[in-house]
């Protein structure tokens, strides 16, 4: 399975999953990402941008990765992994069509 973005359905991935006879799901295109990790990834993105100063380098990069992520109520983690048959079902609705 594989969601759709253009780096997955470039022609040359294509060609290599076909190569190598991995045959992907069909996947609706702007289908909600059932990943709860990208989620986070989003979350944490979002607040480093929201900084008044950018990390400048790689170790700052990295501290404040760790500090955000220490920041994170585990309420809001539990709350997108309870919402995965949700989202589960809706992305069935959108593969079938409905």
């Amino acid at each position: 399975m594989q969601d759709n973005a253009r780096p997955h359905v470039a022609g040359v991935c294509q060609q290599f999953l076909q190569d190598e006879g991995i045959d992907a799901m069909d996947w609706p295109a702007r289908s909600p990402d059932l990943n709860p990790i990208e989620h986070i990834w989003d979350i944490m993105s979002r607040s480093i941008h929201q900084r008044h100063v950018a990390p400048q380098t790689v170790q700052e990069l990295v501290d404040a990765l760790v500090q955000v992520w220490e920041e994170i109520p585990q309420e809001t983690i539990r709350h997108l992994i309870r919402s995965m048959p949700r989202r589960g079902e809706t992305s069935n609705r959108l593969k079938d069509g409905a």
